[in-house]
């Protein structure tokens, strides 16, 4: 709130100085209350620079589905140009046969299904990067965090299940949403996949918190749908101004 005020304060200073522009970090925080105010971002569409590559990433249930979804909708009503996108794509070949395994169809050797896991980000990264480039954000419904994640928590060698995923672009911005997994269980459609098992999910989410890194911000999913729409809307948005005129980056770990 102190920051707040003082930024507040700057800006008063500024407009009775007469002066365009405010040094500092008064320009992002004018930014952020046009933003929520309804105010039309241009910059957003894409025509001065890139897009960003946001990730959602978290346990099964833990409701990454519904907010991209949410996400991506305020940000289209914002004038941004921008896409949900979702792993597995089970619309490829690769993505039916992991549909398949992930319905219980289908067996498949552990190390197998990893990289057809990681195959099936493989065959969408020229699209994912030519989507970038032209100005379009992406908001993706989990990534290479989750392969890497779930192949883990089956007993893979942890750097094993990172290889395949090297080279693939680098997230601007990813969203873990923390929930316990006994209350994702607690969610409607729980357990009608392969991998939601309690015990399993929490294999998972310990092999998640050691991949975190400075691109990741951790929301606590558990919170009312409301509230975490709100803060994920912050975030993107500030994550969307601050990529323009950065060269995208891949995944090194």
């Amino acid at each position: 709130m102190t920051t707040l005020v003082r930024l507040a304060g700057r800006a008063a200073y500024w407009r009775r100085s007469g002066k365009s522009a405010a040094p500092g970090g008064l320009g992002l925080f004018t930014q952020r209350q046009r933003a929520f105010q309804g105010v039309r971002m241009e910059n957003w569409s894409g025509k001065s620079g890139r897009g960003a590559l946001v990730v959602l990433e978290g346990l099964d249930r833990s409701g990454k589905s519904s907010q991209c979804a949410r996400l991506l909708s305020f940000l289209e009503s914002k004038g941004c140009q921008a896409e949900g996108w979702r792993f597995p794509d089970r619309g490829t070949s690769v993505g039916q046969m992991i549909s398949a395994y992930l319905a219980n169809e289908s067996q498949l050797d552990d190390r197998t299904i990893h990289l057809l896991f990681s195959a099936n980000r493989w065959e969408k990264r020229d699209l994912m990067e030519s989507k970038l480039l032209s100005g379009t954000t992406l908001i993706v419904d989990r990534y290479s965090y989750s392969g890497v994640a779930f192949s883990a928590a089956k007993g893979l060698d942890l750097e094993w299940c990172k290889a395949p995923e090297v080279g693939l672009l680098a997230p601007d911005l990813v969203i873990y949403l923390d929930v316990q997994p006994e209350k994702a269980a607690e969610r409607g459609g729980y357990g009608g996949e392969r991998y939601e098992k309690i015990e399993f999910q929490k294999r998972v989410a310990e092999h998640y918190h050691s991949l975190h890194d400075s691109t990741w911000k951790v929301v606590d999913g558990s919170l009312p749908m409301e509230t975490v729409e709100e803060q994920l809307r912050e975030l993107a948005t500030s994550c969307i101004q601050e990529c323009q005129g950065k060269p995208l980056a891949n995944l090194a770990w």
